[in-house]
Parts: structure tokens; sequence; C-alpha cells
């Protein structure tokens, strides 16, 4: 059964303390939603329940296929909010309801659309041999025009792609916990664990629930751990091993050609992030035209459900839709203080504009 990560109704309430999960705009309009059999009766429920929803708005006529471009896919997406277009995109094994944290803060600016990407939640299959191209194609389609592309993980590198192919959707990228130019032996760190998923999907999906969360974060969240782990354990099979290969080759496959990028480029991290770490942020910093890095102190790889407060900041300052809100905000929860550190290029230093906050307590 697909889990509830975040999400607003009773039962998510019950296991996510509200100051941290927000809620969902209430008009939201919504497409490609309708229940399947691979939605959990709790999703269904939430789409059935309440005031309708509107239908979802026109997105204007597609541009004509180039030729020998990759044919897309229909994917299942909704949209939330008013205002410039931005497009949220998950990691491999997740879905889209990941941004659930993020969502009120981004929608209150934004016209947000939130995608399962091929191969997971709600959206088709992804085929043995899919490729990055095909995937991003699958997003441009959707878009109708400039939006800023805001990817997690596997959605970054997804992000990086369409930046490459469809520079004039991109107005800008938000790259969340990516990865880039792994060594030799990061390489082989992800072959070992692709492995891992194909001989033992179970151990694969709990080894990752084990790196995302730190020992303190789980004991104070142990239903979202359990959340996150159900919604790899959901994931098709075969589909999550064709995006996996994705997500392990890609950044060889992008590095070259990152200097091509010409939208606005911040990469974002936490500090304790082992596999996305803060080099490979500063890295794609230094690699993109007028690139920047901010690392967020103390966490770890799930930026979108471990501080989304401070990573929703970082998206609406790179989007210029942060507005008059003071930089200063109470964090989600906790003690700890700590500030968003920033690059741009290879100069590192604070950045200005990024909020300063409350950091969760973390180890």
């Amino acid at each position: 059964m697909v889990s509830d990560m975040g999400r607003s109704d009773a039962g998510a309430r019950a296991r996510v303390p509200a100051s941290r999960a927000g809620r969902r705009p209430a008009s939201a309009a919504t497409a490609g939603t309708e229940p399947s059999a691979r939605t959990s009766p709790a999703r269904a429920a939430d789409a059935s329940a309440g005031p309708p929803r509107a239908a979802a708005r026109p997105e204007g006529p597609r541009p004509a296929a180039r030729a020998g471009a990759p044919v897309p896919v229909a994917l299942s997406h909704e949209v939330h909010g008013d205002g410039p277009a931005l497009v949220l995109l998950h990691g491999v094994g997740l879905d889209r309801r990941m941004w659930d944290r993020c969502l009120p803060a981004l929608a209150a600016r934004h016209r947000v659309t939130l995608v399962d990407l091929r191969g997971h939640g709600t959206s088709p299959a992804a085929a043995p041999g899919v490729s990055l191209a095909e995937l991003a194609a699958d997003v441009g389609a959707l878009l109708s025009g400039p939006t800023h592309v805001v990817g997690f993980s596997l959605g970054a590198l997804v992000a990086q792609r369409l930046g490459l192919d469809r520079p004039e959707l991109t107005a800008s990228l938000t790259l969340v916990s990516s990865v880039a130019d792994r060594s030799a032996r990061e390489r082989a760190a992800v072959a070992r664990r692709q492995t891992l998923a194909a001989e033992d999907f179970g151990a694969s999906a709990r080894a990752a629930v084990d790196r995302w969360f730190s020992p303190a974060w789980r004991a104070e969240e142990p239903g979202l751990a359990r959340d996150v782990l159900d919604t790899l354990l959901a994931t098709d099979r075969a589909s999550y091993l064709a995006c996996y290969r994705v997500f392990g080759t890609a950044d060889t496959e992008l590095w070259q050609s990152l200097p091509r990028i010409c939208a606005p480029t911040v990469a974002v991290t936490g500090e304790r992030d082992p596999g996305s770490t803060p080099a490979m942020s500063h890295r794609l910093a230094e690699r993109i035209p007028g690139g920047r890095a901010v690392i967020v102190p103390g966490a770890r790889h799930l930026l979108p459900l471990e501080c989304p407060q401070e990573l929703a900041d970082v998206i609406l300052t790179h989007t210029g839709t942060h507005g008059s809100r003071s930089g200063t905000h109470t964090g989600t929860h906790g003690s700890r203080s700590g500030t968003p550190t920033g690059t741009h290029g290879s100069h590192t230093g604070t950045h200005p504009g990024n909020p300063t906050g409350q950091e969760s307590p973390r180890s």
C-alpha cells in the first residue's frame, strides 16, 4: 500500500506534527489524479472527500515534437496555487507526496505542478532501458511555458536534462540533494545498492531509510520513516530498477554538458547527506555558469521532509518570489539554530538573502 507521507488527512495529522507538515491549499486544481490500482485507499478517500476540486486549468497548445525527440508518456500530476509556474520532481522510489510539507509555502506564491515521474506513483511504468532524456521529455510535455523547475535527487538529474534539452521551458533550476561527477568509489557504492535492490528489494529499501533518517529524527517521527519505507516497497520493482540505473549513471552523462545550462541555478543539499554530498553541490555551482550552492546545516538527504521551511525559503528566494517576508523564521521545532551557507562559483560565504532559521535537532 502506498503511504501518506506528510499528507493532511486525519491519519497523517495523527502521525506528522502540524508545524512541520503544513496543509495543502484547499482550492487545488488537479489533473491525472484518478484513483487506480496503485492508489492507496487513504489517498483515494482524500481525493473524494471535502468540497469538489476545480477542473484542471488548460495548459495551452503544446509545441510540435522535434525530430528524433523522445516520445513522452502522460504523467499523473496535480496543480495547486497561482503565480509563476513551478514544477516539483521527486526522487527514485518516492512520489509527488514527498513535497507535501513544502507545498503550502510554495503554492502561496506559485502555480505548483507536482508530478509522479514515469515508473512512480500512479504514472505509467518505466521500461528497462528508460533514459534520462525520456524522463525529462515526460516533464517537458506538461509545461506550457517558462517554469521554475525544482528537482530532488533523481528529479534533480531530470531537471538538469530538461534545462539542456528544453531551455525555453526552464525559468530557473533548483537542484535538491543532487549527485554530480561521482568518484569511482561513489559509483561502485551505487552499483552495489542497485545489485542489492535486484536481489533483495526489501533489504535495499530498509537500507535507504537508514541512510536518510538520523536516529534522532527516526525516534521523533517513527511513523514518517515507516511511510517512506512503505512508499519505497510499493514501487513497481522493474520500474524502480530501471530508474535507479538512470540515477546511478546519469551524472556522468550530464557532466560535460552542464556548462551549457543557461537557467539560473542553485544546488542545495544537507550538510550530512552521505550520497548527495556538499562537495557535489559545490561542484554543480562551479560547473553551471552563475550557479551557487546552499548547504543546510545538520540535514541529511530528505530535505523536503526533514526541513521543509528552510528548503521552501531557498526555493522562493531563488525564484524571486520570497516577497517582503522577513528572512528570519521560526524553525519547525527544536532550538538549534543554523544558517544555510551559499556559494557563487568557487567563492564560499553566506549568500545575501538566504534565510536564517532555527534548525531541527539532528544527529
